[in-house]
């Protein structure tokens, strides 16, 4: 089973996907967590030039394409051999990134984004893509929060304007309302154990059987 997880900056889908890491753990499932970009030693070079401030900017197609390079290097090195050995993969983040952040975002045109997709993942899909929904205020303001308090960064992504992060967002209401059977949409304002019920509820719908849900480790 591949599930990813997406949505706008702040709304907790690293909380979550811990979360879920945990309870597929404890009901004795092998899983393999990653995300995107930087799964893999490419992709952490690859996460840099995106992201980091103090590196030079590159323009709306370079960040699509040096995306897709980081999403192929992610399939090859991670995603495909931990499906093969029978393992859950949770990513932080897959293709439909590029469709909010680049074609939303940035504008650029969804089907040519759609094409280069398709030859960057040989159109791998996921399962189940979890979207954390969150006011992008509310996202923000704890992004910056929890960088003023010692606990994270603030990347070129979290410093665009409240344009940009709302267009993203939208761009996510878009994809999910395309393939409402593909996608679950969350509250991220939730408390994070009741967004992480919603979600054990789907995942056992999907295992094929009731999964009582598991405590989490203290």
């Amino acid at each position: 089973m591949f599930i990813t997880f997406e949505g706008p900056e702040g709304g907790g889908k690293s909380t979550q996907i811990t979360l879920l890491r945990q309870r597929l753990e404890a009901a004795g499932i092998r899983v393999v967590q990653s995300r995107e970009p930087g799964g893999t030693a490419v992709g952490a070079e690859l996460r840099a030039v995106l992201l980091v401030p103090e590196r030079p900017a590159p323009i709306a197609k370079a960040q699509a394409l040096l995306m897709s390079a980081d999403r192929a290097q992610h399939i090859a090195e991670v995603i495909l051999p931990a499906l093969e050995a029978g393992s859950v993969v949770l990513s932080d983040r897959y293709a439909d990134s590029t469709l909010a952040y680049q074609g939303f975002g940035e504008q650029l045109i969804l089907a040519d984004l759609e094409a280069i997709t398709q030859f960057a993942t040989d159109g791998l899909r996921p399962d189940l893509t979890v979207l954390v929904d969150v006011d992008v205020e509310v996202g923000l303001g704890r992004r910056r929060a929890a960088f003023r308090a010692g606990d994270g960064e603030l990347n070129r992504i979290d410093r665009r304007d409240l344009a940009y992060h709302r267009r993203v967002r939208d761009g996510y209401h878009f994809l999910a309302s395309r393939e409402p059977e593909r996608f679950l949409v969350v509250d991220g304002a939730l408390p994070a154990g009741d967004i992480a019920g919603h979600v054990w509820a789907r995942i056992s719908t999907m295992l094929g059987r009731h999964q009582p849900l598991p405590a989490l480790a203290r």
